[in-house]
């Protein structure tokens, strides 16, 4: 008995200890709790655990490409023209050219959106359009919030040299110091909260979601979008988030916005109160009175159960049915802005 005491003992400590300092976890948890402008109770429905456990356990093969997609090689670095480009990485990664300015958005680079990259649901594309290496001088990178698909360990830790500011959602700062960035160059704020940044207007608005990068941390920090404006453009980024009233109130008090990125991928009835179904997705282009949007949180990483092109045919169809605009850019295909013609080719076919 007291070996087997002993035993426990040494496991549950190594679990703690474990929790406590592996670094791709992040900062401690301060004892903080957020909750959403909305009441949205449980992520999921209630009473579906099992059915999500059948499916997670069934599988789906057409969750994921029976191949790895290709990408285009991506133009970066500052354009010489006026105006504004992007660059879509997969799932909500970009590169953002605007003013004269640099930014790059949930810069997720790695392998897995996983504490342990080496498994795990792997990048569908095997290879990104640019190393991180390559990319020019960052001016700033904005984060939506703390989950492993949009706050990558390995990606800041190679980023973090070239990037002049880090803006995010109140408490999500607290991963970056610990990873090693300068608390100089963090800033952090609640929602609907200003600032001017090189020139350019940045607002940390309202999302529907959670947070959390480990089993004790749940809801700790804050999640958000993210209004971006310049003397010529104003664009908006959806972070991860349900459907809700946020988005009018957003497109009321910003917009309209000459482009939107907005999710529309990993969703599931099962849980709707976190991910907007494809439909919805295109309700709130509408609210937030967007002119194009870039549909996003798909094309890199198996996270629902759902195949792994249906976000995108499906808000192209429900686009379609309602007369909104939406660019459908290959993986590092540039976007600009200031153009009356987008990328529309059905590359994922």
């Amino acid at each position: 008995m007291l070996i087997a005491a002993i035993i426990l003992g040494v496991i549950i400590l190594s679990l703690i200890l474990f929790l406590r300092y592996y670094p791709a976890f992040g900062a401690k948890w301060s004892g903080d709790k957020v909750v959403n402008e909305v009441d949205i109770g449980s992520n999921t429905i209630p009473g579906t655990t099992l059915s999500i456990l059948k499916d997670f356990i069934r599988g789906n093969p057409k969750s994921k490409p029976s191949q790895p997609i290709s990408i285009f090689p991506a133009d970066l670095g500052r354009s010489q023209e006026s105006g504004t480009r992007v660059v879509w990485f997969g799932h909500s990664a970009f590169l953002i050219e605007i003013d004269g300015k640099t930014l790059l958005l949930d810069p997720m680079f790695g392998k897995a959106p996983t504490p342990f990259p080496w498994f795990g649901n792997q990048r569908y594309s095997k290879q990104l359009p640019i190393d991180i290496d390559q990319l020019p001088p960052i001016d700033a990178v904005l984060l939506s919030h703390d989950h492993y698909d949009h706050l990558d360990y390995g990606s800041i830790q190679k980023l973090k040299h070239k990037v002049g500011s880090f803006y995010t959602p109140r408490g999500v700062g607290r991963h970056l110091a610990r990873w090693g960035v300068d608390r100089s160059k963090i800033h952090e704020f609640n929602w609907w909260e200003e600032t001017e940044a090189a020139g350019l207007k940045l607002v940390c608005t309202p999302a529907i979601h959670f947070s959390g990068r480990y089993l004790l941390d749940n809801n700790s920090t804050l999640w958000c979008s993210w209004v971006i404006a310049s003397s010529e453009h104003k664009l908006f980024f959806s972070g991860d988030s349900g459907y809700g009233p946020h988005f009018k109130k957003i497109g009321d008090t910003y917009g309209p916005f000459h482009l939107t990125m907005l999710e529309c991928g990993q969703y599931d009835e099962r849980w709707p109160a976190i991910h907007m179904l494809p439909e919805q997705t295109v309700q709130a282009q509408l609210d937030v009175q967007g002119k194009v949007m870039i549909p996003i949180h798909w094309g890199a990483f198996k996270l629902a159960f759902h195949d792994w092109t249906d976000p995108i045919e499906r808000v192209i169809q429900a686009a379609k049915e309602r007369g909104v605009a939406i660019a459908t850019p290959r993986i590092g295909e540039v976007v600009n802005v200031n153009t009356s013609q987008y990328p529309a080719a059905i590359w994922w076919k």
